[in-house]
């Protein structure tokens, strides 16, 4: 079906918007409606003129997802550059919205002396995408600081539901209700007075001698099996470098996998399969993807 807009939106609305210049792979087709709300108001209003039935997808950095070249019907809504309010609440409580990178987080409580947040300068995405995966990195995971989430649904109704609503597991959320997505959080940490931002530096170092950043990629394309490790094994089935078009698997970890300039989502969905492949006939072990595929090839 077409989506039907409001003249209310419009100067906030764009049709048929290259979903390559919202994600972290530079690739996707087009968005058939593409919205970026100047605040939770605006966002409310905007989800209750659209009918029911009406696909929505969310986006933030782009991060972790793969939109294939055919794009996508329906309505996305990019929390980029708003929904990116924080604060801290409490001594150890701290606020944050749905569009707030993950990296700043970190930073903040920091500057709070909160901790442990310094994970989340490994996160290469916004707390949005981080809350709906519990997405973790160096050892610390999103939910286990979660208190309580705040949530909007497609008829632009806010709630908000404590952490143990939801079932938590590794790299994955059950939500109690479908189509209810996340606008903002409450995080807890404990005080850290001796904290400094030299912590977070020694962990992007860490990252930056271990991972091909600075190269699009969509950070890590597989969980790891249990007991395991995705990048050890892909690297030992000899997959390191191996290239489909202008994707190739990093040479740096082999659980990235690199648009090299020009690779299109198809590219990228191929080689993504081999990987799988490779390493389930070699190993015997399948590995899921963590990232998201989405949209029409």
């Amino acid at each position: 079906m077409s989506v039907a807009v409001t003249a209310a939106f419009s100067t906030r609305v764009r049709r048929c918007e290259p979903l390559s210049r919202h994600t972290s792979w530079h690739v996707g087709g087009p968005a058939e409606v593409f919205f970026n709300p100047s605040d939770r108001t605006e966002l409310g209003a905007f989800l209750r003129t659209l009918p029911d039935g009406v696909p929505i997808y969310w986006i933030g950095l782009g991060s972790n997802l793969l939109v294939r070249d055919g794009g996508l019907p329906g309505v996305v809504i990019s929390t980029h550059g708003t929904l990116d309010a924080l604060e801290r609440r409490s001594e150890t409580d701290v606020r944050a919205e749905a569009g707030v990178a993950c990296a700043r987080i970190a930073r903040q409580c920091i500057k709070w002396g909160l901790g442990p947040a310094e994970f989340f300068a490994g996160i290469p995405g916004t707390l949005g995408g981080a809350l709906a995966m519990n997405a973790g990195a160096f050892g610390g995971d999103t939910w286990s600081h979660v208190l309580r989430v705040e949530t909007i649904d497609r008829h632009g109704r806010e709630r908000v539901r404590e952490a143990g609503e939801y079932r938590i597991g590794y790299r994955a959320v059950s939500a109690p209700a479908p189509e209810e997505w996340f606008v903002g959080a409450t995080l807890s940490f404990e005080r850290r007075p001796g904290a400094h931002a030299g912590e977070v530096q020694a962990l992007l170092a860490r990252r930056k001698e271990s991972q091909p950043i600075g190269e699009w990629s969509c950070g890590s394309v597989f969980t790891n099996p249990p007991g395991d490790h995705a990048a050890r094994l892909i690297e030992a089935a000899g997959l390191k470098g191996f290239r489909i078009g202008d994707a190739s698997v990093s040479q740096k970890h082999a659980n990235f996998i690199i648009n090299h300039g020009t690779a299109r989502a198809a590219d990228l969905e191929r080689l993504i399969e081999h990987v799988r492949s490779t390493v389930e006939h070699v190993h015997g072990v399948a590995l899921h993807p963590e990232v998201r595929i989405v949209g029409e090839p």
